[in-house]
């Protein structure tokens, strides 16, 4: 090979190693942004139509801001609790990496008269599960608390304050595991308890929250969810 064209072969490598960069950059920059989201009847939205479900209102959100995010894989089920919970994600085979991971978890726990204790077992082994789905990243991680189910129609005739108590317990216990292990914390119980003010943040079964009242959830969350996705 003569000195002319081993020049211009050497002269063309930076180029070459810069277009396939650059093409993998692009490449990585066009896969959609993953979201995984946990939890019982809030989660997969009971008494809601499935686009007023707040990890779906959520998406949507982030896509506005142009973000792609593929929608959001939910599991979930009304009733669960924290061991049923996971149960449910050993059994479905998941074993994606997720940018975004949301927790709802323990309503039905505080419901069945658990106590704190085992709860607080129960959800660290969850929140392991979580940060695998999370590539073991704890930023990606969003913990959100129990809203309190005792300011419902549902709840009358029951001891309202104790039920308001207990959930309190049970999110104390979420805030601290979730400060520890560096996971984002969105206290929505505050904003779940206007429905006991608001009769159209209930949703038709005069238990959970109505659409407009998983807006508010999202309007809470949608911040944090945007800061781990670096924007």
């Amino acid at each position: 090979m003569d000195n002319t064209a081993l020049w211009r072969r050497n002269s063309l490598l930076p180029a070459i190693i810069f277009f396939i960069v650059s093409a993998s950059r692009l490449s990585m920059a066009q896969e959609p942004v993953k979201y995984i989201a946990l939890g019982d009847s809030y989660t997969i939205g009971e008494s809601v139509s499935l686009s007023e479900r707040w990890p779906v209102q959520l998406s949507l959100k982030i896509r506005e801001t142009g973000i792609d995010i593929s929608d959001p894989v939910i599991v979930a089920r009304t009733g669960w609790t924290t061991d049923e919970l996971s149960k449910a994600i050993e059994e479905s085979g998941i074993v994606d990496d997720f940018d975004i991971v949301t927790l709802l978890i323990g309503v039905n726990n505080q419901y069945r008269g658990r106590d704190t204790a085992n709860y607080r077992a129960e959800l660290k082994k969850l929140i392991n599960r979580a940060i695998g789905f999370a590539g073991g990243n704890t930023a990606r991680i969003i913990m959100i608390s129990i809203p309190d189910w005792g300011v419902m129609p549902f709840a009358e005739g029951r001891d309202r304050a104790r039920i308001s108590a207990e959930i309190d317990l049970f999110n104390h216990i979420i805030k601290s595991e979730s400060e520890s292990m560096g996971m984002g914390f969105i206290d929505i119980t505050p904003v779940s308890r206007m429905a006991g003010k608001d009769p159209q943040l209930v949703a038709g079964d005069g238990l959970h929250p109505s659409g407009a009242m998983y807006s508010l959830w999202v309007d809470l969350i949608f911040p944090k969810a945007v800061e781990i996705l670096g924007y």
